[in-house]
C-alpha cells in the first residue's frame, strides 16, 4: 500500500478518535466548550489528507485509487460530518452514559424522507469529491489521471443508483418488522 492509501486509514481513525474524545470531554468531563473545540478539529482531519494527497500528486506520483479514495473520503467527510457527529452523540449518550432514550428506527414517510435527506447529503459529497477529483486530473500532467476518471464515472452510477432507491422509499415505504411474539 502506497502513503496515501495508508493516510486514508490513518485520517479515518483520527476522525473517530476525535469524535469519541469529543463526546467523553462532553458528556463525562462535562466540559462543553473544550469539547466543541474537539468537534471542531474533524475537518482539520480531512485538510490534513488533502495536503498530504495533493503534494503527492504534485510531486509527480501516477494517480492511484488511493488517491481516488481519498478524494471520496474528503467529499463524505465534509458531507456527512455534522449528522455523523450527531449519530454518535445519539448512541454515545444511551449505550456509554446510559441517560438518553434509545435512538429509535424511522419507518413509512418519516424513513423516506430522511434516506432522501441522506441522498441529497451524497449528491453534495459527489460535488465535493468530484471537485477535488477534477482538480488532481488539473495537477497531474496528462496520461496518469484514467484512474481518477474511472472514480468519477463509477461514482456517478453510484449517486443515480441511490437516488433510486431513495425514490423507491416514498413508492415502497420501510415498514417495521413484526416481532412474531404473540401473547
Amino acid at each position: 500500500m502506497n502513503l496515501v492509501a495508508w493516510m486514508i486509514i490513518g485520517c479515518e481513525i483520527a476522525f473517530w478518535v476525535v469524535i469519541i474524545w469529543g463526546l467523553a470531554t462532553r458528556y463525562i468531563f462535562k466540559k462543553q466548550r473544550l469539547s466543541f473545540f474537539i468537534l471542531a478539529l474533524t475537518p482539520v482531519v480531512d485538510f490534513f489528507l488533502l495536503i498530504v494527497t495533493s503534494v503527492d500528486l504534485y510531486r509527480g506520483a501516477k494517480a492511484t485509487y488511493a488517491h481516488s479514495i481519498a478524494a471520496v473520503y474528503i467529499g463524505i467527510s465534509i458531507a456527512f460530518g455534522k449528522s455523523m457527529i450527531h449519530w454518535a452523540d445519539e448512541r454515545f449518550q444511551y449505550y456509554v452514559m446510559k441517560n438518553a432514550e434509545k435512538p429509535r428506527k424511522r419507518y413509512g414517510k418519516e424513513y423516506a424522507k430522511h434516506y432522501f435527506k441522506s441522498w441529497i447529503q451524497h449528491l453534495v459529497a459527489y460535488a465535493i469529491g468530484v471537485t477535488l477529483l477534477a482538480a488532481m486530473m488539473y495537477i497531474v500532467p496528462n496520461g496518469k489521471t484514467s484512474v481518477l476518471q474511472n472514480v468519477v464515472e463509477f461514482w456517478t452510477i453510484i449517486v443515480g443508483i441511490d437516488l433510486l432507491l431513495s425514490l423507491s422509499n416514498f413508492v415502497w415505504p420501510k415498514k417495521e418488522k413484526e416481532s412474531g411474539y404473540t401473547r
